[in-house]
């Protein structure tokens, strides 16, 4: 016991004063560059196609490699950095997403650009979980965690929505790899910065690193995220390309699960799921990226291909979104302490299903002022959702497992992504192609009918192909039924965002604060010597000055640790 007080004591110390704020901004500027590389390529593609000339297939591959890999690769980097280091893992990804970054925007080949955004993947693994768990450490205060959570969860939304507004103004100027070179300099400056500033932190490394289960892990969700994609592309549900891959990785995910159960040092506590705070929050997130990403998918095409706005335009419009998601992350940690974690994300969810009902009121024409109350709503509602549910889901896993349990939480946010384009572009196909069925008696060639019935921007080639009144009747038919077909999907998703407020009412009512792990003298004595001894990026106190989270009383009195488990485990009475 000793030896666990003593080490916490030090990252308690390293990490004291103004010095763990500082550590937010490093935190949060990975994050971004990573968060932004997931969207920025989108509006790259036209480019990328007509200078590398990829097949289909090919094509599909570089838009998806960078999130599979990333998404499979979470657990198993997660858990490694509970063993080895988080700082270390992070730092490793750093350097990874920087060599990765130039061999991107130099690629001359599909394969090589494929490979790039793999390895991309790989970096990005590598960061994201260690990011959330670093923060879990540096702030074990469950009160300025929340407020850094909040930071954290704005700069992920900041970085989602304009990477399409920065890949916008970098084709338009430069070429399409430029979308990848601004990541270079900024990630030789966070390097250094990041070896410098951040502190070292490990869980518990008690007995082998299972690395069978990673590998399961990893397989696992690769083939259940590429499966939902596939779906979500129009392979069908029953399809080779889809079923294959999504029953191998249920198989192997469930296996993963019921190995963790049996293993005395699991990768995984599954205990964990059994608290309800836990499990639930890790729901809401799914549900959260389910409705986001898919409201995003169908909004792009609204305004690119009703509105007919250019990708930058289109990037432009979705700001209000961004606004009022900083704005959620600002006060979300005001929020939450005023009303609780089961109020937050409840009512997060019924506001941005109020915003997709709002929604439904677009049609042919143009209504500024509506999509951007829509908008603002939307990002203020999902921002406060998804800061509930990472803040409740962070605080109740043990802090020695808060590489583990980011990678969960970020493992459910790409998963939950992925279901939402597979979900409610379904939806949406299923509601848009029997609105082309009386092209028919107008005198449309069938062939052209069922091409256009597959989504709206073949339907506009098409239409140009004929040309004259028949591609003139194609056309403005095909914009009625997407118009019909959003307003459905926008209604389902309003109805799977209620059932996500209904499922945080087995969230706790109340923000509960259990006291920080207190260290006795002695200990802390020796923690802010070690501290002390270790060069620059320890961070020590002044002098004389008192170590944050340290007991002030007389030193004759000897303070009462509290179980390690109790720090920040954020269980409330419900």
């Amino acid at each position: 016991m000793s030896g666990t007080t003593t080490g916490r004591c030090r990252l308690r110390a390293a990490a004291g004063g103004a010095n763990r704020w500082v550590v937010l901004v490093v935190l949060c500027l990975s994050l971004l560059l990573v968060a932004l590389d997931a969207t920025v390529l989108h509006v790259a593609v036209p480019a990328v196609t007509e200078n590398l000339r990829p097949s289909a297939v090919g094509l599909l591959w570089i838009v998806d490699a960078y999130p599979l890999v990333c998404a499979s690769l979470l657990i198993l980097f997660g858990t490694l950095g509970d063993r080895v280091g988080r700082r270390r893992i992070l730092l490793i990804g750093y350097a990874l997403f920087g060599a990765a970054s130039a061999i991107a925007a130099m690629a001359d080949s599909p394969g090589m650009l494929i490979a790039a955004r793999a390895l991309l993947g790989v970096g990005g693994a590598m960061i994201m979980p260690a990011t959330l768990s670093i923060l879990r450490q540096v702030f074990p205060d469950r009160r300025e965690r929340a407020v850094a959570i909040g930071v954290w969860t704005a700069v992920a939304a900041v970085g989602a929505a304009t990477g399409p507004v920065i890949g916008g103004f970098l084709v338009e100027h430069f070429w399409w790899g430029s979308v990848f070179l601004i990541n270079i300099p900024l990630m030789a400056l966070i390097l250094p910065v990041g070896r410098l500033l951040l502190p070292e932190s490990r869980g518990s490394d008690d007995g082998p690193w299972d690395v069978l289960g990673a590998l399961m892990a990893a397989a696992g969700v690769l083939g259940a995220v590429l499966g939902v994609k596939r779906a979500g592309t129009g392979e069908g549900v029953f399809g080779p390309a889809t079923l294959v891959p999504l029953l191998l990785g249920a198989a192997l995910l469930v296996a993963f699960v019921r190995r963790q159960k049996r293993r005395t040092h699991p990768l995984v506590d599954m205990a964990m799921f059994a608290r309800p705070a836990f499990s639930t929050a890790v729901g809401c997130i799914v549900l959260a990226m389910l409705a986001l990403v898919g409201l995003e998918l169908i909004a792009v095409q609204y305004l690119q291909l009703v509105l007919d706005l250019s990708p930058l335009e289109t990037g432009l419009r979705l700001l209000p979104l961004t606004f009022a998601a900083m704005a959620a992350g600002a006060t979300g940690s005001y929020t939450l302490r005023r009303i609780g974690p089961r109020r937050m994300v409840g009512w997060g969810f019924v506001l941005t299903a109020a915003s997709v009902l709002i929604l439904t009121l677009m049609g042919q024409h143009d209504r500024p002022a509506l999509l951007t109350v829509a908008f603002v709503v939307l990002g203020f509602g999902l921002q406060s959702t998804l800061f509930g549910a990472y803040e409740s889901m962070l605080s109740e896993a043990p802090a020695d497992r808060a590489g583990g349990a980011a990678a969960i939480g970020e493992t459910s946010y790409q998963l939950g992504a992925g279901m939402g384009i597979a979900l409610l572009g379904s939806v949406m196909n299923a509601a848009y192609a029997p609105g082309l069925a009386k092209l028919s008696s107008a005198g449309v060639p069938a062939e052209a009918s069922a091409a256009a019935s597959h989504s709206l921007g073949e339907a506009y080639q098409v239409a140009s192909q004929l040309g004259g009144p028949l591609g003139g009747v194609l056309r403005s038919t095909a914009r009625h039924a997407f118009i019909d077909g959003l307003h459905v999907t926008l209604l389902v998703s309003a109805g799977l965002l209620l059932l996500g407020a209904l499922a945080a009412l087995r969230l706790p009512r109340v923000m509960e604060c259990p006291p920080v792990e207190i260290c006795e003298p002695r200990e802390a004595a020796e923690a802010t010597a070690a501290v002390g001894s270790r060069g620059p990026r320890a961070f020590p106190a002044p002098q004389g000055a008192p170590v944050q989270g340290l007991p002030q009383g007389p030193p004759s009195v000897p303070a009462q640790r509290q179980p390690a488990e109790a720090t920040g485990s954020g269980r409330a009475a419900h």
